[in-house]
């Protein structure tokens, strides 16, 4: 017996239910869509307006910044000049006579009343033996004109002789005594005259230029040494005279002087000309420097500042860290990572320098913009470097 075999035909009721389920599943995964869609723009929405409320900070460079520091400032006026001692002074002979004997040389060191030379004597030696014959003499002459004179006056009392002729005895002992005293005067010259040829140092110093040597011979007032005292010296600056009037007696002065490398020396304005030099229309003024080491010396040169004023130590900022606002100087001091504009009160103006002093408003260590960066004003916050934090 044969089995025939059966096709399965699907009836219609499993024919609908496959696209309805398709439809579902699709309709679900778009639901999921739209909700996930709807959710992240919300999300976004939400994070754009918590960004639309987050401040904006300004990341500031160290060169934007300045700590305030307490200070003195000063006023300076650049002068230079050359360096003089102020005791000098050229040793002279006072006698004609040859030189013997020199004891010193340029650069040694003598005290006053150093013997630094001799002249031959022989003859001044001589002149004074004369001079003391001669006072000799006119002592014995007066000693006989007044043994006449008394005889004279015991013969007057007696009526031996006249008024006149006692009267000339008597012109005679006025003449002895005149004679006498030109003689002794004539000898006190000699005597000089002998001290003389024994040279000796006016002042304490050094030896900075010999005109003699033994051997020669040398007039009155003939030129011997020249000696230096270094222990004081002046710097002659010249100043322009529109400078005068802002110049004082016992100003400071610093300067320093080629070959001292960072050394630095002192000084203080002693005296300033009354007239301005011919052409250049400058004034010299003279300062005073102690040189008690005898380090500077005569004619070098100076290059340096006259300090016409300086303040206490107080806060100094620099002049492009100031703004007006309102017609009041202003900074914009940082607080807390805070800008605000702080009004303040500027005293003495250094323009080399680019400082300023701070009557009022500021204490140093505060923190202060020096550029004008755009955007940032009283108000905004700011990120202080590293730098500067430390």
């Amino acid at each position: 017996m044969k089995t025939t075999p059966i096709a399965l035909v699907p009836s219609s009721r499993n024919r609908w239910r496959l696209p309805v389920i398709a439809l579902v599943v699709i309709g679900v995964a778009g639901g999921g869509w739209m909700l996930y869609s709807k959710n992240s723009t919300a999300q976004a929405k939400t994070n754009d307006k918590k960004d639309d409320k987050a401040p904006v900070v300004f990341e500031l460079a160290a060169v934007d910044v300045h700590k305030i520091e307490a200070r003195k400032l000063s006023l300076n006026l650049p002068i230079s000049g050359s360096l003089t001692p102020v005791s000098q002074v050229t040793v002279r002979s006072k006698v004609g006579a040859e030189v013997r004997e020199t004891l010193v040389q340029e650069g040694m060191t003598v005290k006053k009343g150093q013997v630094i030379t001799r002249f031959d004597g022989a003859d001044l030696h001589a002149r004074l033996t004369s001079q003391d014959a001669s006072v000799d003499e006119m002592q014995a002459k007066l000693s006989m004109a007044k043994k006449n004179r008394q005889s004279n006056e015991t013969l007057l009392k007696q009526n031996y002789i006249s008024q006149n002729a006692f009267d000339t005895t008597n012109n005679s002992v006025e003449l002895a005594q005149a004679s006498l005293k030109s003689a002794l005067a004539q000898r006190q010259v000699a005597q000089l005259a002998l001290a003389d040829t024994e040279v000796k140092s006016p002042v304490d110093g050094i030896i900075s230029k010999r005109s003699v040597q033994a051997g020669d011979k040398v007039s009155p007032d003939s030129p011997l040494f020249s000696i230096v005292n270094l222990s004081q010296m002046t710097l002659e600056a010249q100043v322009p005279s529109s400078e005068i009037p802002r110049i004082k007696i016992g100003q400071e002065v610093s300067f320093s002087v080629d070959g001292f490398g960072s050394r630095g020396f002192n000084g203080k304005v002693a005296r300033i000309n009354p007239a301005a030099e011919a052409g250049s229309r400058s004034m010299l003024v003279y300062i005073s420097v102690n040189n008690t080491d005898n380090a500077l010396k005569g004619g070098m040169f100076a290059k340096g500042s006259l300090t016409l004023a300086k303040t206490n130590i107080m806060p100094v900022i620099p002049i492009h860290a100031v703004r007006q606002q309102n017609g009041k100087d202003v900074v914009y001091k940082i607080v807390n990572n805070e800008v605000q504009a702080q009004a303040i009160k500027l005293g003495l103006r250094n323009e080399d320098e680019g400082m300023v002093q701070v009557l009022e408003g500021l204490d140093a260590g505060t923190n202060v913009i020096l550029a004008k960066l755009d955007g940032v004003k009283p108000g905004s916050k700011v990120s202080l470097p590293k730098a500067v934090k430390g």
